[in-house]
């Protein structure tokens, strides 16, 4: 690969960030685009602006974007239609934001006829293929620059070292070794590595901040009510919200009851084990209201179905391959589910657990006198079920009469 001319780099403010900063502009002589975009993480951005200017970049190339609602609008709602959960635990938070800062990288390099996009992420992790993967299926002529597969700084001590060269500010508490790594979005907080990579070890109180200790919630319980149109949630407790807005009030909510704390070891795309700990408080809330308003609203067949092809769902976004034709296939079908997923879930939060208690809609499939154990008023008859009964016991009678006859 030639040396890039113009490189955007995904860049939080951060000593990792920054040193890459420095390190494409010593080894390539390239001019730098910076963008930091504010996925909820709870972080003020500006210092981000600041620590840019002071490493020589100049105003005009430097992008701080808001894209909370964008975020949740475009990538995580369409991903909580399809329920989708890798691994029958993990509610993909960092897998759904990489995608969208990938997209903004391109449009940037685009709009600042930049030839390449670099990112921070190490070689041994997912972030690195769905930042790639994303980019190269936006723009299959760009040039991406993972300067963790590159250079030699290949330990904290060569890092600080390079940093003091180059006059990159360290704070303090960088000199020494995090006890932990965090990546947060509005959606979710994880937190792995170091005092985290014994799967054998409780992982200590201080690494989860987005929620309080369940044992320590409150001992009275919340009841909230979440209403959709198509599958999306649009409101709470009758209230409008936008999408951005709403996942917030979610995350209060569940951060008061200590919902959505998740111990999980996972296998990456890259073949190998990690143990991570996530928090998604309003994500959790968000993902048992959407099933109980798709309890009564939504078709067996199409239920089903739905339900069969979402490992598969999840699987292609915490791979990287939001973009890909076969996500975007499984994406219209998952739509098309949700035309008449539209009513009200009232769900009870207590103590680490959100349940839904009640449900309804106009749409709803649900019909009272097919179910009751009253009289029905002739809705259904009974006596259609043993005809049902013998037509699917057809071939198991067969089945049974020939292994009998063989056994003779």
């Amino acid at each position: 690969m030639s040396a890039p001319k113009k490189v955007v780099l995904a860049y939080s403010g951060g000593l990792d960030t920054s040193i890459i900063l420095k390190w494409l502009q010593t080894e390539y002589g390239c001019e730098v685009v910076t963008f930091t975009a504010d996925l909820g993480q709870g972080e003020e951005l500006e210092p981000a602006r600041e620590k840019a200017l002071l490493l020589g970049i100049r105003p005009e190339n430097i992008y701080i974007e808001d894209l909370r609602e964008e975020f949740v609008r475009d990538f995580v709602f369409p991903m909580f239609r399809a329920n989708a959960v890798y691994e029958g635990q993990y509610l993909l938070g960092t897998s759904i934001a990489r995608p969208l800062i990938s997209k903004r990288l391109i449009e940037i390099a685009a709009m600042t006829g930049a030839d390449a996009v670099a990112h921070g992420a190490t070689g041994k992790g997912n972030d690195q293929v769905r930042f790639e993967l994303s980019a190269y299926a936006l723009n299959p002529e760009i040039k991406v620059i993972a300067p963790w597969r590159l250079w030699d700084l290949t330990s904290r001590t060569r890092l600080i070292d390079f940093a003091e060269k180059n006059q990159i500010p360290i704070a303090k508490d960088k000199r020494g070794e995090a006890p932990f790594s965090v990546d947060a979005n509005l959606l979710h907080t994880s937190s792995e590595g170091k005092v985290l990579e014994n799967p054998a070890e409780e992982a200590p109180d201080y690494v989860y901040q987005r929620t309080v200790d369940p044992e320590a919630a409150p001992d009275t319980a919340d009841y909230i009510e979440i209403t959709f149109e198509k599958g999306d949630a649009v409101a709470i407790d009758g209230t409008p919200m936008s999408p951005a807005a709403l996942l917030t009030a979610l995350n209060e909510a569940g951060r008061k009851h200590g919902i959505g704390r998740l111990d999980f070891v996972e296998n990456r795309f890259v073949g190998m084990k990690s143990r991570g700990i996530y928090e998604t408080p309003g994500g959790t809330i968000l993902l048992e209201a959407h099933r109980g308003i798709e309890q009564i609203t939504l078709d067996s067949g199409a239920g089903h179905l739905k339900d069969s092809l979402m490992p598969r769902y999840a699987e292609l976004i915490y791979n990287g391959f939001w973009f890909s034709p076969e996500r975007e296939m499984l994406q219209a079908l998952i739509d098309k589910s949700q035309e008449h997923v539209t009513g009200t879930v009232r769900l009870k939060l207590y103590k680490g657990f959100a349940r839904t208690v009640g449900r309804w809609s106009e749409h709803s499939l649900y019909s009272e006198a097919h179910v009751t154990f009253e009289e029905d008023a002739g809705a259904y008859d009974q006596k259609d079920a043993a005809g049902f009964i013998q037509l699917n016991a057809l071939r198991l009678k067969l089945i049974a009469a020939r292994n009998r006859r063989l056994k003779r």
